[in-house]
């Protein structure tokens, strides 16, 4: 594994990636983001068996799907910190003519983003398209997918899990972001998901639960047991228990700042919560 201290460093760095951008064009999605950071940083730094240079047709290495494309975020700050672009280019985070739009698209060409995705329920989907294809391919590498909780109030998302473990999608790992918020307020109160373990269970999936989504510790470990139980039939789900707005108290446990950028005031406080360790851009 790599060092863990820099792989924390890393989290605390991306945090402050994430408030400077959302902050800096007063527009973005802070909330799941800061969730999702401790994920990213352990897929992208530990799990995934990349390559250095990035091409679209995917082959010869995993391959990663935001499904739940509003957070960018976190998504455009780990790709730079992963050498995928220049770390200076997250100033130009939703400015018009930007790579990082807040959504990811693929028209720019930005390195590491295989799918334009923020219009929900379809990233489950274009997965298991992706890990048919690896398996047409001769190819042994993974896919993996985020989606989150909320999310799964989206239909499709059912008849493709139905589809991928009637058809021994094996080579599969959906990772769903359990953090029990979504625009507009507790999923419990939006549209209650009920028992969503027995649920992918049910349909036919290997299920497992990372209860402390956000240690880094506990992340790399359940993910590294996620990919031990593929190839074995079924598709595997992950269900990553995280706090919204994790690392930023007034940010946490609320879908208040789903959708809504810090001011001032507001980001200093944040920043001085997690103070500066790799340089920022």
């Amino acid at each position: 594994m790599a060092d863990l201290q820099h792989l924390e460093d890393l989290v605390i760095q991306v945090r402050r990636d994430i408030l400077r951008q959302v902050h800096a064009v007063n527009s973005g999605h802070p909330g799941g983001s800061l969730g999702c950071t401790e994920f990213f940083v352990a897929l992208y730094q530990e799990l995934l068996d990349r390559k250095d240079d990035f091409n679209m047709d995917g082959i010869g290495e995993d391959l990663f799907f935001l499904s739940n494309g509003h957070i960018s975020p976190v998504f455009y700050s780990v790709l730079a910190r992963s050498g995928y672009f220049p770390v200076e280019e997250l100033r130009t985070f939703r400015h018009i003519d930007s790579r990082l739009q807040g959504h990811p698209t693929t028209h720019e060409g930005l390195p590491g983003v295989r799918v334009a995705s923020g219009s929900l329920g379809q990233g489950i989907s274009v997965s298991i398209g992706a890990a048919e294809a690896k398996k047409l391919n001769n190819d042994d590498h993974l896919i993996y997918t985020l989606c989150g909780d909320g999310e799964l109030q989206e239909g499709q998302n059912w008849e493709a899990i139905m589809y991928a473990a009637g058809n021994k999608v094996d080579n599969l790992i959906v990772t769903i972001d359990l953090n029990g918020q979504q625009i507009d307020g507790a999923t419990q109160n939006v549209l209650p998901l009920g028992n969503v373990k027995g649920k992918f269970e049910a349909f036919g999936w290997d299920v497992l639960e990372i209860e402390k989504g956000n240690n880094l510790s506990a992340v790399i470990e359940g993910m590294k047991k996620a990919k031990a139980k593929t190839g074995n039939g079924k598709p595997v789900c992950v269900l990553l228990h995280t706090v919204m707005g994790n690392g930023v108290d007034f940010m946490m446990h609320t879908h208040a700042w789903h959708g809504k950028a810090p001011n001032d005031e507001q980001l200093e406080k944040a920043l001085s919560q997690n103070p500066e360790t790799l340089g920022d851009y």
